[in-house]
């Protein structure tokens, strides 16, 4: 049984009595939709289309077609595709057969997916063959000598390699007919359980791999949908990866509204566009650098946006500029919320928020969360100050997967410690101001590197920024502004002096070097700043100058 590893007797009696955790699934949830919407559109992608009651027909015959191949109760199932319907559907197929799915992102390569593969002990694995110029194919087949759990190689798409084992021919098999229609109401993962491990990003070493269980997603998707007003006429696109969080608003939510997904299989920002018209989308799941491409696409006048009312924005922080921008283009709200993969969502704000609650922070913790800011020696942060943001509650994961010494670490004393450095504005919504690590100390003064760059980026001339820490023989440390810049001529750097001067903040905070580059590195998943690569690049410049 996939016991999840950190949840108590306590907490599964103190959720269910308040009403946050309950006996329901994803697959029911699915499955009271082809009853009651049988032949409404559930999902779609550029390829496929297919009805609430055509989408159980799918999930029903994948889940017997993964019994029949011989996978057992808590098996492993690495999904490594792009947004589309076969990545929606395998996720609830493998609940219902009890399996465990791993869903991948499409970038990693042959390093991370071996050690996906093995770490997890993954029995099965689908791929596309290829995309996007990408040999999936070759790639499986160079790791498979060295996976000796690994027996099956599955493949979605309309091209399967021959003598392969095609997902798409496995969901037009009716192999239903061959079971009672309750067959799967015995093998499918229970509420209590987790049914689906989520692999972490970092930017040094290999990842973590978390479960997510059934009752806490679950809770998560409806506390999700009430702050958003989901409904079953809402039409939810999937923008990011939804092998990852910020397409929660379609893979979670959206099924237990009743609402029809849409996945994107590649962005690109006209493309999205095209589609928020084509298939009369309503509500989108972006992480910001998604936003400010759409928005600054030349042709954006082009296309009729006006079923839009919600964008949901998370991954990164959101830049003030770019939300105010794409309020005004958009003409829907957009609402930003925070968690991580190693916790799940914390907060968020809500569509009925004013609009600047709804940009300048991340809402209030969601029901059945709470949330601490606390300082440097362990005790709460005085009201207003800023405190690492620990948290715990309904909507949390339960550890992290063949691994209890990292959740017993992690998870000391029931608290997440999220390494965010956060506070509260008077009417208890939550502002997080940086990355414990990436506090810059100046002369023993604390620089916050999200409050310079949300400044920095409302300059004109900056595109966006990221501020870091550089070395100093008598302060300790200064800061030092990566800005990539917005048209010609670039920010200089006593423009960028003038302006932090006129915003009134204290003096120490300003950057005193000015770094301009075309791009920004990010982490695996695209959706952070590599801080840490800025930071030695700034300080082996530095040496570099000293040493000439």
């Amino acid at each position: 049984m996939a016991n999840p590893s950190r949840f108590t007797p306590e907490m599964y009696q103190e959720y269910r009595s308040k009403g946050y955790w309950t006996s329901t699934t994803f697959a029911d949830a699915w499955d009271d939709n082809a009853r009651r919407y049988p032949d409404r559109e559930a999902v779609v992608d550029s390829k496929t289309r297919l009805t609430w009651a055509q989408a159980k027909e799918w999930i029903d015959r994948l889940a017997i077609g993964f019994l029949e191949l011989g996978f057992r109760k808590d098996d492993v199932v690495a999904v490594q595709l792009p947004n589309s319907v076969e990545l929606t559907l395998l996720r609830v197929a493998t609940e219902k057969a009890g399996l465990l799915c791993v869903p991948v992102l499409r970038t990693l390569r042959h390093r991370e997916m071996e050690y996906i593969l093995n770490l997890t002990g993954a029995k099965g694995v689908v791929v596309l063959p290829e995309f996007r110029g990408f040999d999936y194919l070759s790639m499986v087949e160079e790791m498979r000598p060295r996976l000796p759990a690994l027996t099956h190689v599955l493949f979605a798409g309309d091209r399967t390699p021959p003598g392969a084992i095609s997902i798409r021919e496995m969901a037009a098999r009716p192999v239903e007919t061959r079971y009672a229609p309750d067959y799967l109401n015995e093998t499918k993962t229970p509420w209590n359980e987790f049914s689906t491990i989520a692999h972490t990003s970092g930017t040094t070493g290999f990842p973590k791999f978390v479960e997510y269980p059934v009752c806490s997603t679950m809770s998560l998707g409806h506390g999700t949908l009430r702050a958003y007003g989901l409904t079953e006429d809402d039409i939810v696109a999937a923008l990011s990866p939804a092998a990852y969080g910020p397409s929660v608003i379609a893979h979670v939510c959206a099924p237990i509204a009743g609402a029809k997904i849409v996945m994107e299989e590649h962005f690109e920002a006209e493309d999205a566009l095209r589609l928020i018209e084509s298939e009369r989308v309503t509500a989108i799941g972006v992480v910001p650098a998604q936003l400010a491409m759409m928005t600054a696409c030349p042709n954006f006048d082009r296309y009729n946006l006006s079923t839009l009312r919600l964008v949901r924005c998370t991954g990164s922080p959101l830049p003030y500029h770019v939300a105010l921008n794409a309020e005004e283009k958009m003409k829907a709200k957009i609402v930003q919320c925070y968690g991580a993969v190693d916790f799940s969502t914390i907060s968020g704000s809500s569509f009925f928020d004013s609009q600047q609650v709804r940009i300048t922070t991340v809402g209030r913790p969601y029901p059945g969360n709470e949330v601490r800011l606390v300082d440097d020696s362990g005790k709460e942060a005085p009201p207003g100050e800023v405190g690492e943001v620990w948290a715990r509650g309904a909507h949390s994961v339960s550890g992290y997967f063949k691994d209890r010494e990292s959740t017993e670490r992690v998870w000391e004393g029931g608290w997440y410690r999220t390494g965010d450095l956060g506070k509260f504005d008077g009417e208890g919504h939550l502002m997080v101001v940086g990355r414990k690590k990436d506090l810059i100390i100046r002369g023993g003064q604390n620089i916050y590197p999200a409050e310079i760059e949300a400044l920095l980026v409302t300059h004109p001339k900056v595109a966006t920024a990221a501020v870091v820490g550089m070395p100093d023989d008598v302060l300790g440390e200064k800061a030092c502004a990566f800005v990539v810049p917005r048209g010609e001529p670039a920010l200089t750097f006593s423009e960028m002096l003038s302006f932090l001067k006129k915003q009134e903040i204290a003096p120490f905070k300003i950057p005193e070097r000015l770094e301009l580059v075309s791009r920004l590195p990010m982490v695996a998943d695209e959706q952070k700043v590599d801080k840490k690569l800025l930071m030695k690049q700034i300080a082996d410049k530095l040496a570099a100058e000293k040493r000439s």
